[in-house]
Formats: structure tokens, sequence, C-alpha cells
């Protein structure tokens, strides 16, 4: 990309995040803002402007509905430009939005929409409305829900108003050229944490709390208004909300909305997006692809292959300064135009760099990619810090590490090893909940992010989770997160999660790839559509004797003794996975109850 433009908007200036958007249509009116895919009509594009307009329409409605400054909507529909325009809308108002995941069980509805007394819900289609309406018995207020699609219903007990028709009815609708005046500290938005145990608290974030987080972020890693961003991670996520479309405001870059997951690999070959934000496991997901095919390849082709990753590794870390500039870089114009360029070109092949957080990412996975010449660069944050806390960066990035504090943001190390921060991106509190509140700021006001680090180089390390730590009944400890990424790492695991607390052995449950299972299965010669297979013990003891060489690096202590085999994928539709695509432990313990005491029979 040349001709790169910087033009960011700073938080003095906007004051709010209505006064953000405002800010960036005066400054580009005719420039994209958002693009979307139609059934009928392809890609199509909306401009500053005229998302302004049809924020217009909606703050409209809003009036129409009698809603007003302090009230509560829900957005429950996937990443598209009506999720932008009625947050705007709603944040124009003084209305406090409250995202909802589009496919997240009736009982969470029903709870999130009780705690925050809810009025309006934006839902999708069918899928949606079939939740709600499962969850409305429990509603205590009845909220209006507004369909994008047209929904045949023909005795709803909500009100129950297709998008057009609701938008229609307010056109003569008198607004006020002025937006509602909010204060910058005031509070914008609830976000419930997906909660991977317990009940989702309610994270209340002001204006001010996101605009400086955005604004930070552009601190420590420059965007231009050339970027083109495809979002994908849902806008109920903090990290895509306020990296994935905030800071795409505050710069003037143009935001793609992906069509879905199963889409995406289609959709980065389409779009061709300069700046992608993910979580580890779609790029974890593509390197295990990468390892499997390179195993069918010729000796020739892996060595080269080999080669490649090993001239980039040494190409970045000369660029960091922290080598000599190794004289084989001479040809690594050959091995990037025959080896490199191939892998990226399937990711669109324009990537400036991608950004991952949620949760860690491996290392030999970001050093593949960095090593490729796709910059993946890794942060860190918690809702609760809206959400970036620190990401490393161009200049100064060390791929272990999760990176730098953001400009304006302090860290430091807690006598416990726990990492604390502060800075203008911690939350208001968490929504009628006083002692959670309490609990998680210490009595000078740095926020408990729960996990254990150090700080070396200037950049932090996590080094464990203070509740995530498995103590076995000989009291030997370990962290399982970082056995289960290992694991992952083998293109025959899709999943793991690792057992042990208060056992006299460490076992796990493996979810197997269910192309990788058909091809180790068939050279056991045992059937792969035969669900028996996978209680074979030839099965099983080879498998275990891959998950042993995962785990070639860790104590001896920590490896795994007895493992359950599974073809059936942990997902945020069986609710095994958060919405944020973690895995809720509790959740799976439950599940394979039977299966985990099967492991323990006489011990």
């Amino acid at each position: 990309m040349e001709n790169l433009t910087l033009d960011v908007i700073k938080p003095e200036s906007s004051q709010t995040l209505h006064g953000l958007f405002n800010l960036r249509a005066e400054k580009d009116p005719r420039n994209i803002a958002y693009r979307y895919y139609d059934e009928n009509l392809g890609w199509c594009d909306f401009s500053w402007q005229e998302a302004l307009e049809k924020i217009r329409q909606w703050r409209k409605a809003l009036i129409a509905t009698k809603l007003k400054a302090g009230d509560s909507v829900s957005l429950m529909i996937r990443n598209c430009p009506e999720w932008v325009f009625l947050e705007q809308a709603c944040l124009s108002e003084g209305i406090i939005s409250v995202p909802l995941y589009p496919n997240d069980r009736a009982d969470n509805i029903s709870y999130i929409v009780n705690e925050a007394k809810v009025k309006l819900i934006l839902i999708e289609n069918h899928l949606q409305w079939d939740i709600i309406k499962t969850a409305q018995d429990d509603f205590l207020n009845k909220p209006i829900i507004i369909s994008l699609d047209k929904i045949e219903d023909d005795s709803p007990t909500l009100e129950l108003y297709n998008r057009t028709q609701w938008l229609g009815d307010a056109t003569n609708q008198e607004l006020s050229e002025t937006p509602y005046q909010s204060d910058p500290k005031s509070l914008a938005t609830i976000v419930y944490t997906s909660g991977t145990t317990g009940r989702p608290k309610g994270v209340m974030l002001s204006h001010w709390n996101i605009l400086t987080n955005a604004y930070n972020g552009v601190g420590a890693v420059e965007v231009y208004k050339e970027d083109l961003f495809l979002s994908f991670l849902p806008l109920s996520h903090t990290l895509e909300r306020t990296i994935g479309y905030y800071l795409p405001v505050t710069c003037g870059s143009t935001v793609a909305f992906a069509r879905s997951v199963p889409h995406l690999a289609e959709d980065l070959l389409s779009i061709k997006p300069t700046v992608l934000i993910s979580v580890p496991r779609i790029y974890e997901r593509v390197y295990s692809k990468i390892v499997h095919q390179l195993e069918q390849k010729s000796p020739v082709a892996k060595k080269l292959f080999n080669l490649t990753v090993e001239l980039g590794w040494a190409k970045f870390e000369h660029e960091q300064g922290r080598r000599e500039k190794p004289w084989q870089l001479i040809f690594w114009p050959i091995l990037d135009k025959i080896v490199a360029q191939k892998v990226l070109q399937k990711l669109g092949g324009r990537l400036r760099f991608t950004i991952s957080g949620g949760a860690p990412l491996p290392e030999k996975v970001s050093r593949l990619f960095i090593a490729l010449g796709l910059r993946i660069l890794q942060g860190y944050g918690l809702t609760e810090t809206s959400p970036v806390i620190s990401v490393n960066t161009f200049k100064s990035d060390y791929p272990a590490s999760i990176g730098l504090p953001l400009p304006n943001v302090q860290v430091k190390i807690a006598d416990n090893q726990e990492l604390l921060s502060k800075s203008d991106s911690l939350m208001l509190g968490y929504w009628n909940n006083e002692e959670a509140t309490r609990d998680i700021f210490t009595e000078d006001g740095w926020i408990k992010t729960g996990d254990l680090a150090r700080i070396e180089n200037e950049h932090i390390y996590i080094t464990g989770r203070i509740k995530e730590i498995l103590v076995l009944s000989n009291g030997e400890k370990m962290p399982p997160v970082d056995m289960e990424m290992a694991i992952c790492l083998e293109p025959l695991f899709e999943q793991a999660i690792v057992i042990g607390e208060g056992k006299p052995f460490l076992t796990a449950i493996v979810v197997l790839d269910s192309e990788q299972w058909i091809s180790f299965a068939n050279n056991l010669s045992i059937d792969p559509n035969d669900p028996a297979s996978l209680q074979n013990l030839t099965a099983i003891e080879t498998a275990l004797s891959y998950i042993s060489q995962c785990l070639c690096d860790f104590p001896g202590y920590a490896q795994i003794r007895k493992i359950t085999l599974t073809t059936e994928p942990w997902t945020d539709i069986n609710f095994l996975l958060t919405a944020s695509l973690k895995m809720r432990r509790t959740k799976l313990l439950e599940h394979f109850e039977h299966e985990i005491d099967k492991m323990y029979e006489g011990h």
C-alpha cells in the first residue's frame, strides 16, 4: 500500500462515541465506511454520509417507540451495518446498548434482558425469534422485538415488527438536529462477559472508556484511511467492537462485514483486507492445515518450505534489531515468491497485519506466519478494560509476549505476581454487582486481571492463570491451557481439555479433526465411520503417543496417562464454548462426566 493517510480523531475532539461518528462523517462524507453482502446484489457499500442518514432513520424509530435516555436496547444480530446504525442511534439519544450473542441460550438471554431492563431487541431472523420465544416466559417485562428479516408468526405474544415496517412508521417523526448531549464519562453500553463459569456479569463501559482505548490502540499500531478491515468476530465481543468498529471510525478506515465464519476463506479472497482481528483458533486451524499439507509434499518441497520459514524468521529477527543480517537473505526474494506468497495469497494477499487476542497464541503458530511475512501482533486485554491493555508493535515484537502496554496505560506486577492495570479505559463497574466490582479493583484503583505475569524487556509475558491451575492429589501443579495449546498443534487434534484437579494423574478428552481421523483410522485398519472405533485400544494408544510427543517439553509429571476420543466438535452452538470460542470448562466436565469417571476407575 502506498500514499497512506493518517487521520486520527482525538477523544477530546469527539467527546462521545456518537460525536466520533458524526465527526468522521463530516470529514469524509463520500468515503466508503461499510461493505456488506447482499444475497441479490453481491457486495454493497455505504459511505459515511449514507451511514449517517441510516442512523437518523433509526433515531426517529427509537423516539417514535417512546424510548428515552437511560433505557436499554439489545442487539441480537450478526455483524452487519444495521448493528452500527442501531447502536449509533441509541448513543445519539442517550440509550444504553446491551449486545447479545445471536445464538446464545434462552436462559442467558432472559437473564440479561431482565437484569439490564431491556426494552427493545433487534434480531435477524427466525433463529433468534425461536430463542426469544423460548425465553419470553421468563421475561419480567415484555420487550419490543424488531426483525431484520420478515418473520411469519400468526400469534406472537410479544410485539414483533419487521424492520422495514418499523422504520417506515417513523418516517415523519420529528428529529432534533442536536443529538442527546452525553457526558463522556457516562454509561454507553453494558457488555455481558461470555462467562466460562456461572452467570455473566454486566461490564459497564463509558464513552470515554472506549474512545480512549481505540485512540491509544492507534498510538501503538498505526491504522490508515486506506486500510480495509474484515469483521467476523461477533461485535458483541469487546475486542471486535473497539478495535474492529470504533478504531476504524477513529481512523476513517473501511470495514467489510464477513458473511460468516464458514465463508471466511472465500471472503478473504474477495475482500482482500489489509487488517484482520481474530482469536488464536483461526490461526491455529490454518497452521494445522499447512502442517498437514506439508506432510503430503515431497522431501524437496518440505526442505524448501522449512528453509523459507528459517530464513523468514532470521529476516524478522534482523529487522527487530536482535541479530546480524544473515548473508542467506540474498535468496529471500526467490523463496518469498515461490513459497511464502503462495500461502499469503490464500488470505487475500494484502494483509498488512493481523491482531490476535482473546486467548494465548502458541508461539509456534505466530513464528510460522511471521516467518512467511504476515505480522500477527499478539495483544491482551479484558472486557473490563475496554478491552486492550497491551499489544506487540511493528518495531518491538516478541511473539511469545502479549506486547507493550498501550500509550497512557499503566501496568505493574503485584506481590502475588498478578498483572494489574490502570488507565482511562477501566470500566465503571459491574452492573448491579457492587461486591464483584470491589473484588476486581485494588484499594488504590488498579484492576486485577486474574493473570500471572512477568515483565521483561518492557514486554509483558503471561505465565499462568490464578484460577486455572490444576492441582493433582500429590500436590503437583500445572497450567492446563499451555498443555491444551501444545496438544492442538498436532493436526489430528481439533480441541482438547486436560483434566486432573484433585486426581492422581492427568487425563484428557480430545476432539479429532474429521479429515485427519479418516486417514488415521485407515492407517490402523479400523473403520472411521464406526463409533466403536473411538474406543479401539490401538487408536487410543497411538493417539496417546502423539500427545506424549506434543508434551515432550513439559515436566515429567505433566503427562497425560489416559484419553477419551470424540468427533463431536465443541462449539458455541452446543454451549461447550463461549461465543468468543473459549472453553466452558465446567460445562465440558459435566458433559463428559461419565467418560471422566471411567478414565479414573480403580484409582
